[in-house]
């Protein structure tokens, strides 16, 4: 699959004359197609619903992009709680998944009615304990334990993860939530992370599925919902096959065909939680050559940084780098791409074969539009960029404004040192 970005070096040396790099710049006409995409390929199903993951990508303008196309918000601490609200969603649009959570978020998440997903069986005590009574509906989390695999591929570990209830727990929690008068259940489960298989959401509808079953012969739970959460990878190298979402719908239709209709079960509502399918291939890190460096290798500096995009430096991630101009060039030059933070590994591509870069092209850093701008830090002072929107009518919008120092120093207040500071940046 051949990564091709979505705006241009002649649109990038516009938009730089108002907005300079380092910026993340999302595709407004990108995003919309694929959700509506998801929408049909889960349309089989009346009550689904997307709960977009407000942690991949915590922007107000995206998110409301996404509602306006029908997505609820998937928050998972009372900032993005907060922020779902803000933009007008409320109620039943919001799910609650969080762990180890604080008694506050828990309080906040019931007063705006946003539905609850309980990480632990523990947590069923803590929350009557913080509201006096249970929401009538309340979701549990299930984690099977051992390792979730795919025909012979081991996919993941959740028997290594700290979240959610064991087979049995599931079992006993139901029945202690229904004894205190929850009246509407669901089931949640997220078992494997960046999968680019068509097979991940059917083989875990089926586990889901049956359990479910299982739960509501067995208890008499009122089961009406089944959240795949995410999970749904997408392809960072080029030579990675895209996932298909009418495949991976059709897949979850078969399966609750086979398990959920015969049990009397086909009015449950199925839900999904997807992140970075959701809007990491609509998003670029735009970054500008500003240093050459020829010692044991050959090093391009670029100012963007680690604190603008982490996955490289904390995961050893790839992400395709075009070097805007340069498309049909050849790759013909082995660089380590780099930015200038205090550590060795603040480094968006080891060894990469590119075209020649030259200080003062621009580089398109590829599907970063989920868990880049939102795993930001502040590092050696660094501060994190500017947010824009490449709109569907080709005009940019600035939807976030680049930190500046003050922002840095702005928790400093009401120390002296602070009005100092102020001074310095006036």
């Amino acid at each position: 699959m051949k990564k091709v970005p979505f705006v241009t070096k002649e649109q990038v040396e516009e938009i730089v004359k108002t907005y300079p790099t380092p910026f993340h710049i999302y595709d407004e006409k990108g995003i919309i197609e694929n959700v509506e995409n998801l929408k049909k390929a889960f349309s089989w199903n009346p009550g689904y619903q997307e709960f977009f993951a407000v942690k991949a990508t915590p922007n107000p303008f995206l998110m409301k992009i996404l509602n306006d196309h029908g997505c609820g918000c998937d928050c998972s601490s009372l900032t993005e709680l907060q922020l779902s609200t803000a933009i007008g969603v409320s109620g039943r649009d919001i799910m609650f998944s969080s762990n180890d959570t604080p008694a506050e978020e828990y309080a906040y998440a019931a007063e705006i009615g946003a539905t609850i997903n309980l990480d632990d069986i523990t947590h069923i005590e803590f929350l009557e304990g913080i509201l006096g009574k249970l929401p009538e509906t309340i979701s549990c989390r299930f984690n099977p334990g051992g390792y979730f695999s795919i025909a012979n591929s081991i996919m993941d570990n959740p028997g290594d993860a700290k979240y959610g209830f064991t087979t049995e727990q599931m079992f006993e929690g139901f029945r202690i939530l229904k004894e205190k008068g929850v009246k509407h259940f669901g089931i949640h489960a997220f078992l494997a992370s960046n999968t680019v298989t068509n097979d991940y959401y059917p083989e875990l509808a089926r586990q889901l599925f049956t359990l479910a079953v299982k739960l509501k012969e067995e208890t008499g739970a009122d089961i009406t919902f089944i959240n795949l959460s995410g999970g749904i990878g997408i392809p960072y190298r080029p030579d990675q096959e895209p996932n298909d979402i009418f495949v991976i719908g059709e897949g979850v239709h078969k399966a609750y065909d086979e398990i959920l209709v015969p049990a009397g079960m086909e009015n449950v509502a199925i839900f999904t939680e997807l992140g970075r399918y959701m809007l990491a291939p609509y998003g670029h890190l735009i970054t500008k050559a500003i240093h050459e460096k020829h010692t044991h290798k050959e090093y391009i500096g670029v100012d963007a940084c680690a604190v603008n995009l982490m996955r490289p430096a904390m995961y050893g991630a790839y992400h395709h780098i075009t070097v805007l101009g340069k498309e049909d060039a050849p790759s013909d030059h082995v660089y380590d791409v780099t930015g200038s933070l205090c550590e060795n590994n603040d480094k968006f591509a080891i060894d990469r074969q590119l075209p020649e870069i030259e200080k003062g092209d621009y580089l398109a850093i590829h599907d970063t539009g989920a868990h880049g701008f939102s795993m930001g830090y502040n590092y050696n002072g660094k501060l994190r960029s500017a947010e824009l929107l490449l709109k569907a009518d080709g005009s940019v919008q600035l939807i976030r404004r680049a930190e500046t120092p003050m922002d840095y120093f702005a928790t400093f207040d009401p120390f002296p040192v602070y009005e100092t500071l102020k001074e310095i940046n006036s």
